[in-house]
């Protein structure tokens, strides 16, 4: 409204006197200038370095960052790989399974299933699917972070639009977040943009197994294998038995068997690896699915959970088989037999769980014996993948070379990356002294190559696709460490520490004595560390009275009036039970000889003593900064 009357009023001066409208026009420019040249010049930090009066507050919302996408993790895991339902299909009388497994009241979408109207259908969620996923969630929770704790102590904070970028690697889940927040606190405030969190979370990894139980048993069929061996021993289906007699079976009864038996078979169903103990006798239960599994998997039925069970042939539920031997003309024989031939289909679910560290991965199944065979992975429904516009039209050939720090070639997979759209190219393979992929790319200025490879650094290579040209990517091996936290010589164990590790804006968090891992690669790092210990500072409630000059306003303040604006400040009294003991930071160049070389890391750090008053705290937050950590590999 303020922009439209001073328009109006620019114009009635334009009409009037054209010179004077000029001097309006010098003033306004003018004042603008000075509110500008205020911004800039009045010593607000932007991004950079966590200035000492946010560090807390900033630590807390990348923990926020952290816990959520922990909490994401868990859910994609309990649901089989989707916190979004893939679209819902109920069962039938014929074909009794839904779309997803109820299991303890969750719904877990199937992996395979057979719909109500006799479709096989595949619901196997793509790792892109669970980045997808992940960045959803995140983005609608992270505005959701609570800050009422410091916004007691009197800070102020203020939040954009989020968009979330997620990798996820075996045991970390990366999280770049574009959001601008603004933290004010008294008279000062700080803006950041661009943040990165890292997630210790095993889910790639149980996903990536589960992705290979998955495929091995579609490729062998071993779980319908050992469902057609239920069937037999456990329900007549063909043979013979001595007995003048007719035979009959209760479809019921028949039914009954198979449940107990599949409660009692499938859980001893294992794959090949170190994560039991295993009778000589019970080697028939163990499947090898191409690598030794390091991690518990179990294999359930619940009798509760729906089953199929048709029988061929059969009358009002009953199986009849008559004797031979008692026919006329048969009395030779001098025996009476009994054969019988029953054909069945026969399906049930097993839902396959994967721990790893108190995490858990679980995915259903639909085992199908059809025709008393097991059944052909022909056919099945996939959820389709859906391919952004950018990533159908590939006009430039790229040859892309990647290598590791030694330059040994190292195959990889390839993405492209243009803005917010991500495209699959393809992988480079070992041809002679060299790791290469050719081929054609979309066209982007400034676009990115993504390479990544199990065990790496994901590496992004900045480049303008619109003409030919090739790309050699160095990838940074990861090498896992056993971390320990020293405070004044002595392992952090009652206390507990959180530890940053910095390297070219991204950054890693780790808890400690919670984590006693990381994963780290060659590179110049701050390793910043915090070690909190039991305090009962008591803070006392204040209220302060702040006062501020600001512009007039409507006319006048467009013209330079000002006038004071007061508000109150009430921070209430609280108790703070951890405050910072010790610390440090150091900057400390991570060479590839030390990652080789040594299997643990060792960060001293120096006690201050457990502040019992708030000057004390303050003094404490400070020496975090000055304070350096001793860095020792071993």
């Amino acid at each position: 409204m303020a922009n439209k009357r001073v328009d109006n009023l620019v114009k009635k001066l334009r009409r009037k006197v054209r010179a004077q409208a000029t001097v309006f026009i010098i003033v306004a420019i003018f004042i603008v200038l000075v509110i500008v040249a205020y911004f800039i010049f009045r010593g607000l930090p932007i991004g950079g370095k966590v200035p000492k009066d946010f560090e807390n507050v900033y630590l807390y919302y990348l923990s926020c960052i952290e816990e959520e996408t922990q909490n994401a993790a868990l859910v994609l895991g309990e649901r089989g790989g989707y916190i979004e339902d893939p679209e819902f299909f109920p069962g039938s009388t014929y074909m009794p399974f839904s779309s997803q497994l109820n299991f303890l009241g969750i719904g877990v979408p199937y992996w395979y299933y057979v719909s109500g109207n006799g479709i096989q259908r595949e619901q196997v969620p793509s790792l892109a699917k669970l980045e997808s996923q992940l960045d959803n969630y995140l983005r609608d929770r992270i505005d959701g972070c609570s800050f009422e704790i410091f916004e007691r102590q009197g800070y102020e904070i203020n939040f954009g639009a989020s968009e979330v970028e997620t990798s996820i690697d075996d045991h970390l889940i990366k999280v770049d977040v574009e959001q601008e927040i603004i933290f004010s606190f008294s008279d000062k405030t700080w803006t950041a943009e661009s943040h990165s969190v890292s997630a210790k979370s095993n889910l790639g990894k149980n996903y990536n197994l589960a992705k290979k139980i998955y495929l091995n048993n579609k490729e062998t069929m071993f779980l319908e294998y050992y469902g057609l061996d239920v069937l037999r021993l456990y329900a007549p289906v063909d043979g013979t038995e001595l007995g003048c007699s007719s035979k009959v079976w209760s479809v019921d009864n028949i039914r009954e068997d198979l449940t107990s038996a599949l409660e009692s078979n499938v859980p001893a169903v294992k794959l090949k690896g170190d994560y039991y103990y295993l009778k000589r006798d019970n080697e028939y239960f163990v499947q090898d699915i191409g690598e030794d599994v390091d991690v518990n998997v179990n294999f359930m039925f619940v009798r509760e959970w729906p089953l199929r069970l048709e029988v061929w042939p059969s009358e009002d539920g009953i199986l009849r088989a008559d004797p031979v031997g008692l026919q006329e003309g048969l009395g030779m024989l001098g025996f009476c037999y009994v054969p019988y031939h029953f054909v069945y289909d026969f399906a049930y679910p097993v839902l396959i769980q994967i721990y790893s560290d108190e995490e858990i991965f679980q995915f259903p199944v639909v085992v199908v014996i059809d025709k008393t065979m097991p059944r052909e992975a022909v056919d099945a429904e996939g959820l389709p993948d859906v391919v952004p516009e950018l990533c159908e039209h590939k006009n430039t050939e790229l040859s892309v070379y990647t290598y590791d720090n030694h330059l040994d070639p190292i195959p990889a997979s390839i993405g492209f990356k243009c803005f917010d759209t991500t495209c699959t190219i393809g992988e480079t393979v070992l041809k002679e002294e060299d790791a290469i992929l050719t081929a054609m790319f979309p066209q982007c200025v400034n676009g990115y190559i993504v390479a990544s490879a199990e065990g790496y650094e994901t590496k992004k290579y900045l480049v303008s696709s619109v003409e030919e040209d090739s790309a050699l990517i160095v990838l940074n091996k990861k090498y896992d460490l056993e971390l320990q936290v020293n405070k004044n010589g002595q392992e952090v164990k009652s206390d507990y520490a959180v530890v940053t590790f910095t390297k070219d804006g991204d950054v890693l968090t780790v808890s400690y004595p919670e984590q006693t891992s990381v994963e780290l690669t060659v590179g110049q790092y701050e390793i910043k560390t915090y070690i909190y210990s039991n305090s009962s500072i008591y803070l006392e409630g204040s209220s302060t009275e702040k006062c501020v000059t600001v512009p007039k306003a409507g006319f006048l303040g467009f013209f330079g009036a000002e006038e004071e604006k007061c508000f109150t400040i009430d921070v209430p009294s609280q108790t703070v039970e951890f405050a910072v003991s010790g610390g440090g930071t150091s900057n400390y160049y991570i060479g590839e000889s030390e990652l080789e070389s040594f299997e643990k890391i060792i960060i001293n750090a120096e006690g201050f003593g457990i502040p019992s008053k708030v000057e004390d705290l303050q003094l404490n937050y400070n020496n975090i900064d000055i304070s350096n950590l001793n860095i020792i590999f071993e």
